[in-house]
């Protein structure tokens, strides 16, 4: 297989000679989340040479990086090689790098290494990265959970938390033992749930010290709702569960500063806490901006409805990062994960479309269903047809589908026997403290990966 990827010196040849020199096109994907990966494997078929480029060796599925976070699973259970996903596709190599630039005119990416990627389709599936509203001290002293690494600090510092406390129990009235999730879409849900089960469980054995209901769990959420997506029977039933587990549920509140002690509210109060997770939202990936991109409202690519990037032929944009139309006239569709792999999968057969001469089409995304989860046999699950689901019947729903989309036969195996341990035994998984960066010590940059495609971890909790 021949790969471009050339260096700068004074003796290369023109790239635009080499580029038509016989060689098979070159499709250069940046990022190796949902859509990425499912570019790269729409052009398995295809008689183009794929380069996938992506800051990490591995790949993430986000919507389990709650479970992590709170001692659930293994940092290796959601994560895979990004090699490993593609030992039989013949015409596909994959680079560790970070794009810094493109040169328009020459077709080039540029890496942070000085390597150069020449492309003749380039798709941009970099995801996006957590956005902080304005909100002062948000990004220096919390964190969202969006990255592996994010994952593990939160872990981490959850552990340490308790481990303070229980070596001090003065620090509880300051706040030791608060812990505020901000943002009430299926990620803060499913993180306060975890959360609030975790301690009420778990560390009611580990900490049997501290006793019972010293730990809060405090869910943040601007609207008068939570998951703004779902219906209001849904939206009520996991508030219920989520007050009925002990979550302290703040709905029209929002949150005006993050301090490395305290969180205070637009309406004045002040609450202790040594902990701030923030699922509040997110916005494309900055790297677009490095890129020279036409962006629109949250950064996101402006793309034509054949996911063409506006202005630019053979450049293609999907997932978070992309302003996708939604077919409809009705504005753009969501930043989810089954969204990234529908349009991935598009994306792959525009070009198929564009190497054989045809017009290409537009993506047109089916919508097959949004769920969250709420703890143990506790879940809402909204299916096409208006079929809505809720408890035991949506849990394992939410179970299946996540086994289904997680890569890797490894993975499945090794999560599933922690969900079947947990579930018999009422435990949890490793509840270790690993050398990390500290809380608060300023957010994680996403680069070219993202996981894309989905928002923090709304994704497959869309039953796509």
């Amino acid at each position: 297989m021949f790969v471009k990827v050339f260096t700068k010196s004074p003796t290369d040849p023109d790239i635009g000679e080499v580029l038509h020199m016989g060689v098979r096109p070159h499709v250069v994907i940046v990022g190796a989340g949902f859509g990425g990966l499912a570019v790269a494997r729409g052009l398995e078929k295809l008689p183009v040479e794929v380069t996938l480029v992506d800051r990490q060796n591995f790949t993430t599925f986000q919507p389990l990086l709650y479970q992590v976070a709170t001692s659930g699973l293994n940092a290796a259970d959601v994560a895979h090689p990004i090699r490993g996903l593609f030992h039989r596709q013949r015409n596909l190599h994959v680079q560790r790098g970070e794009v810094v630039g493109v040169d328009w005119e020459r077709r080039i990416v540029q890496l942070a290494d000085e390597r150069q990627l020449p492309f003749d389709h380039l798709v941009v599936a970099v995801g996006a990265v957590a956005t902080w509203f304005g909100v002062s001290g948000a990004a220096d002293n919390a964190t969202p959970l969006y990255t592996l690494d994010d994952a593990v600090r939160v872990r981490n510092h959850v552990l340490e938390r308790f481990e303070a406390a229980d070596a001090d129990p003065s620090l509880i009235d300051a706040g030791e033992l608060n812990f505020v999730v901000v943002g009430g879409g299926p990620t803060g849900v499913e993180t306060a749930g975890a959360l609030a089960e975790l301690f009420s469980v778990v560390f009611k054995r580990d900490y049997p010290s501290l006793g019972v209901g010293r730990a809060r769990v405090v869910l943040v959420e601007a609207r008068g709702n939570l998951l703004a997506p779902f219906h209001p029977s849904s939206q009520r039933a996991a508030l219920d569960t989520l007050r009925a587990r002990q979550v302290e549920v703040r709905l029209d509140e929002t949150v005006d500063e993050v301090a490395a002690d305290h969180v205070r509210f637009t309406s004045g109060e002040v609450l202790p806490t040594r902990t701030v997770i923030w699922a509040a939202g997110v916005r494309a990936n900055p790297v677009v901006e490095r890129l020279g991109l036409p962006t629109v409202r949250g950064g996101r690519v402006e793309v034509d409805a054949d996911l063409r990037v506006a202005g630019h032929d053979d450049v293609w944009a999907l997932g978070d990062v992309a302003a996708a139309p939604d077919g409809r006239g009705q504005g753009t569709l969501p930043q989810l994960a089954p969204v990234a792999m529908q349009s991935g999968a598009h994306v792959a057969r525009q070009i198929g479309r564009v190497l054989e001469g045809r017009p290409t089409q537009p993506f047109r995304f089916r919508d097959k269903g949004t769920m969250a989860t709420i703890g143990r046999r506790s879940a809402v699950a909204e299916l096409p047809g208006r079929i809505r689901l809720r408890g035991t019947a949506a849990w394992f729903a939410w179970l299946g589908l996540h086994l289904l989309y997680l890569a890797g036969l490894r993975n499945r195996l090794s999560v599933l026997l922690n969900w079947a341990w947990g579930y018999l035994t009422w435990d949890r998984g490793p509840r270790l403290i690993f050398g990390s960066r500290p809380l608060g010590a300023g957010p994680t940059t996403v680069g070219t990966r993202s996981a894309e495609d989905g928002t923090a971890a709304s994704r497959a909790r869309e039953a796509g």
